[in-house]
C-alpha cells in the first residue's frame, strides 16, 4: 500500500504540472505550511524547481556578468602588471583544470565510443557530422563575406600604427598555403604520441645563400648571391589534439576487431572515461567563479578601450553581428528543419558551456563541460556525445571560418585592393578548408589567417590590426564554435532515433553487458559497452530511454 500510495502521490503531483526536479517541494506544499494561513503555491513549487534545476546555468551567466562589473570597476584602481596576474588568477586555475582534462577525456571517450560502434555505422555517423562541419562552416564563411561587403568596416579604419610595434611584433609568421596543408597532414599522424600530447609540428623558413657564378657580355665572371626559402619542421608548444583524435579513433577500431581479447582495454577506457567526467561535475561548480575572474581580467588588461572601438569599431561590428545571425538564426533552423523541435531550448540546456567558450576562449578548454551539457539537459546519447563533440571541437570552426573571411575583406578594403569573383571564392574556400586546422586554442583562428592572405595575395602584415582586437573577437568565436559542435551532436541524436529498428543502425547500438548490470546499458552510464564476438544483445528499448531523457 504504502508503494502504490507513493505512486499515486507522484503521479498527482506531474499532472498538477510541477516538474520532476521539483518533486521534493510538491511534497512539502502537501503538508500544513509553516505560518497558518499562506500554503505554498503550485507557482511557487514550479519556480523553485525551475531554479533548482537550472541553477548551474544561472550561477555561470551571473558570472560572466558580474566579470563585466568587476573588471570595469577595478580598471579605475590602475593595477601594476604583478597585480593583475595576480587578480586573474582564480580564471588562470579554472583554466587550468579545463585543460587538464581535456587530453584523457578526448582519447578515452574516443577509443571507447569507436570500439563500441560497428565500424560501418560508425564511418556512417563520422560521414554525417563531417558533412554538416563543412556545410556549416561554409555557411558562416559565406556570412562572413556578405556582412564585409555589405558594411565595408575597412573603410576608415586606422592604420596599425595606431597600436604600435607591440601588435605587430605578436604577428604569426607567414607560411606557404601548402605548407600549411601539409604540417595538416603530417600532424594527423605524429611521430610521437606522448610529445603529441603537448607538441605539434611546424613548418618554418631559413634562407639558404647560393652563391651563381655569372658571365656577362664581355667575358667577364661576376659572383651572384641569392637566397632560398628552405622549409624547416621543426615542434612547436601546443597540443596535436588532431592527431590524438586520429589516433584513439583508429585504436578503438582495433579493439573492436579483436572481439573478447580486447574486452578488459574497453573496460579500462570506459571506467577512465566516467571517472573523468565525474571530475568535469567537480569542476563545471567551480566555473561561475572562475569565469568571472577570467572575464574581469581581461578587461582590466585593456589599455584603451575607447581608441580601437572608435577606429575598428564596424570591423568587431561585422564579426559580432555574423556571428550572431550564424548562431541565433542559421544554425537553430537547421537544427529546426531536420528534427521538428524547438531548437532554443537545446541551446539553453549548453548555456554553461556557452558561457565558459566566452570565459576561456577555448573550445578545447569547453569541451569537457559541452559533454556534460548535452549529455545531462539535452538527452545527447554518450556514445554520440563522447565521440562527435571531440571531433567537433578539432575540425569545426564555424566562428574562425566567418571572421577570417570578415579580416581578408577588411584588409583589402583597408589597401583599397578589390577583391574580383575568383578571389572572394578562393577566401570562402580557403577559410573552410584551413579552419580545419586551426587550433582549438585561443587565438587559433589568427595562425590560419595568414593562409587566406597568401592565398588571394593579400599583404600579411595587417594582421596586427586583427591582434588589436581579436581578445574579444576571438570570444564570440569560440562560442559560434562549440555551438556548432553541440547542435551537430544533437542531430545526430534525432537521426539514430528516428532509424531505430533499421538493421544497420542496430549495429550502432550493439552493446554487451555483463550479467546486472544489463540494465544500465548505454542510458545507465553504468555499464561498459563491449562487443562480442559472436553476438551482442541488442538494447531494444534504448529508443524509448532516449525519448525519455530527451524529455
Amino acid at each position: 500500500m504504502a508503494a502504490g500510495e507513493s505512486f499515486a502521490a507522484d503521479k498527482g503531483a506531474s499532472s498538477n504540472g510541477t516538474a520532476h526536479a521539483a518533486a521534493a517541494a510538491g511534497e512539502e506544499s502537501s503538508q500544513p505550511a509553516r505560518s497558518p494561513g499562506a500554503p505554498r503555491s503550485p507557482a511557487s513549487s514550479r519556480l523553485r524547481g525551475c531554479l533548482r534545476a537550472n541553477l548551474l546555468v544561472l550561477l555561470t551567466v551571473a558570472g560572466v556578468v558580474a566579470g563585466v562589473a568587476v573588471g570595469l570597476g577595478v580598471r579605475r584602481v590602475g593595477l601594476d602588471p604583478a597585480q593583475v596576474l595576480l587578480f586573474g588568477f582564480p580564471g588562470e586555475l579554472l583554466l587550468r583544470l579545463l585543460k587538464m582534462i581535456i587530453l584523457p577525456l578526448v582519447v578515452c571517450s574516443l577509443v571507447a565510443g569507436a570500439a563500441s560502434l560497428d565500424p560501418a555505422a560508425l564511418g556512417r555517423l563520422g560521414g554525417w557530422a563531417m558533412l554538416f562541419f563543412l556545410l556549416t562552416t561554409l555557411l558562416a564563411s559565406s556570412i562572413g563575406v556578405a556582412l564585409a561587403f555589405i558594411i565595408k568596416p575597412g573603410e576608415g579604419a586606422t592604420t596599425p600604427k595606431l597600436f604600435g610595434a607591440e601588435a605587430g611584433e605578436n604577428a604569426p609568421q607567414t607560411k606557404e598555403v601548402v605548407d600549411s596543408f601539409l604540417d595538416l597532414i603530417r600532424n594527423i599522424f605524429p611521430s610521437n604520441l606522448v610529445s603529441a600530447a603537448f607538441q605539434s609540428y611546424a613548418t618554418s623558413y631559413k634562407l639558404v645563400p647560393i652563391k651563381k657564378n655569372l658571365t656577362d657580355e664581355f667575358g667577364a665572371v661576376h659572383e651572384n648571391l641569392t637566397y632560398f626559402k628552405l622549409p624547416v619542421g621543426s615542434e612547436v608548444e601546443g597540443m596535436n589534439i588532431l592527431g590524438l583524435v586520429v589516433f584513439a579513433i583508429v585504436f578503438g577500431i582495433a579493439l573492436r576487431k579483436l572481439g573478447s581479447e580486447g574486452e578488459n582495454l574497453i573496460k579500462f577506457f570506459n571506467s577512465f572515461n566516467e571517472a573523468t567526467m565525474v571530475l568535469v561535475s567537480w569542476i563545471m561548480w567551480y566555473a561561475p567563479l572562475g569565469i568571472m575572474f577570467l572575464v574581469a581580467g581581461k578587461i582590466v588588461e585593456m589599455e584603451d578601450v575607447l581608441v580601437l572601438f572608435t577606429s575598428l569599431g564596424k570591423y568587431i561590428c561585422c564579426c559580432l553581428v555574423g556571428h550572431a545571425i550564424h548562431g541565433l538564426l542559421v544554425l537553430p533552423v537547421i537544427y529546426f528543419i531536420f528534427t521538428r523541435r524547438n531548437p532554443y531550448p537545446f541551446l539553453w540546456g549548453i548555456v554553461p558551456a556557452l558561457a565558459t567558450a566566452f570565459g576561456t576562449s577555448s573550445s578545447s578548454a569547453t569541451l569537457p563541460l559541452m559533454m556534460k551539457c548535452v549529455e545531462e539537459k539535452n538527452g545527447v546519447s554518450k556514445h554520440i556525445s563522447r565521440f562527435i563533440l571531440p571531433i567537433g571541437a578539432t575540425v569545426n570552426m564555424d566562428g574562425a571560418a566567418l571572421f577570417q573571411c570578415v579580416a581578408a575583406v577588411f584588409i583589402a578594403q583597408l589597401k583599397n585592393m578589390p577583391l574580383n569573383f575568383i578571389q572572394v571564392i578562393t577566401i570562402l574556400v580557403t577559410a573552410t578548408a584551413s579552419s580545419v586546422g586551426a587550433a582549438g586554442i585561443p587565438a587559433g583562428g589568427i595562425l590560419t589567417l595568414a593562409i587566406i592572405l597568401e592565398a588571394v595575395g593579400l599583404p600579411t602584415d595587417d594582421i596586427s590590426l586583427i591582434l588589436a582586437v581579436d581578445w574579444l573577437v576571438d570570444r564570440t568565436c569560440t562560442i559560434l564554435n562549440v555551438e556548432g559542435d553541440a547542435f551537430g551532436a544533437g542531430l545526430l541524436q534525432v537521426y539514430t532515433e528516428k532509424t531505430m529498428g533499421r538493421v544497420e543502425v542496430e549495429e550502432l547500438m550493439e552493446i554487451k553487458t555483463d550479467g546486472p548490470d544489463a540494465s544500465k546499458g548505454l542510458g545507465g552510464g553504468e555499464g561498459s559497452p563491449l562487443i562480442e564476438k559472436d553476438g551482442a544483445v541488442i538494447l531494444r528499448g534504448f529508443n524509448a530511454c532516449e525519448k525519455e531523457s530527451v524529455m
